[in-house]
C-alpha cells in the first residue's frame, strides 16, 4: 500500500492522479496504522508550514511518520511537503520540522518576484540520481512557493535558479522531495514519478 498521508493541507486529488498515471495505486488516510502498514509513504502539502506541523502533530502524525521513515521506510514530500521534511521553518515564526533532512526552511528575500510561482528550468546536480532517469537537464517544472530548503545541500538532487539556487528535488537515503509540483509539470512532471514508482518498486 502506497500511502498518501491526508493531514488537511494537501492537494490530495491532483497528487493522487498523478501517481494513477504511472500506475502507482495509492490510499489516502491520516490512520496511524495504515502509516505503520504502508510499504510507502507521500507527504502532500499546500500552504503555511506552521499550519501544517500543527495539525500534524494534533492528529499525533508526526512521531509516527519519523519513527517509520528512519527504519527505512521510502517516504516522498511534495511542495510544503518537502519542506516539512526539514528541521525548522520560519513562516509567521519558527516552527519544528519532521527532523528527517538537516537545514531550514526560509523566505525568498530576493528582488524577483515572491511567490515564485511559474515555469522553471532544472539544472542537475547529482546526475546519476535515479529519480532523474527519463527527464533532462533544462527541462520544465512548475513552481508555486514563497518559501525555500537551506542546507549545505548535500542531499540536493536537481535545482532552479531564481536569483537564488531552489532545491528542486532532494534525496537523503529512502526519502525523497520535490519542492514543484510534479503532478502539475506536464510529462516532465509525469517522468519524475515514473522514476520515482520504479525506485520504490
Amino acid at each position: 500500500m502506497n500511502l498518501i498521508i491526508d493531514y488537511g493541507m494537501g492537494n490530495l486529488n491532483s497528487v493522487q492522479k498523478g501517481f494513477e498515471r504511472v500506475g502507482l495505486d495509492t490510499v489516502v488516510s491520516d490512520s496511524i496504522q495504515k502509516i505503520k502498514d504502508a510499504k510507502t509513504l507521500i507527504l502532500p502539502g499546500v500552504g503555511a508550514y506552521r499550519d501544517a506541523m500543527d495539525l500534524l502533530n494534533k492528529l499525533e502524525l508526526s512521531d509516527v511518520i519519523k519513527e517509520e521513515v528512519r527504519n527505512g521506510k521510502p517516504i516522498i514530500g511534495i511542495c510544503l511537503g518537502m519542506q516539512l521534511l526539514y528541521e525548522k521553518g520560519y513562516e509567521y515564526g519558527e516552527y519544528d520540522g519532521l527532523g528527517l533532512i538537516k537545514g531550514d526552511i526560509r523566505k525568498m528575500d530576493i528582488s524577483l518576484k515572491v511567490p515564485h510561482m511559474g515555469w522553471n528550468s532544472l539544472r542537475f546536480k547529482d546526475q546519476d540520481n535515479k529519480i532523474l532517469k527519463y527527464i533532462n537537464e533544462g527541462e520544465y517544472v512548475y513552481y508555486v512557493h514563497s518559501y525555500y530548503a537551506n542546507s549545505d545541500n548535500s542531499e540536493l538532487v536537481a535545482y532552479s535558479d531564481y536569483e537564488i539556487l531552489i532545491p528542486g528535488i532532494v534525496n537523503k537515503e529512502n526519502i525523497y522531495g520535490i519542492q514543484f509540483h510534479p503532478e502539475k509539470s506536464g510529462m516532465v512532471g509525469h517522468n519524475i514519478l515514473k522514476a520515482y514508482k520504479e525506485i520504490i518498486e
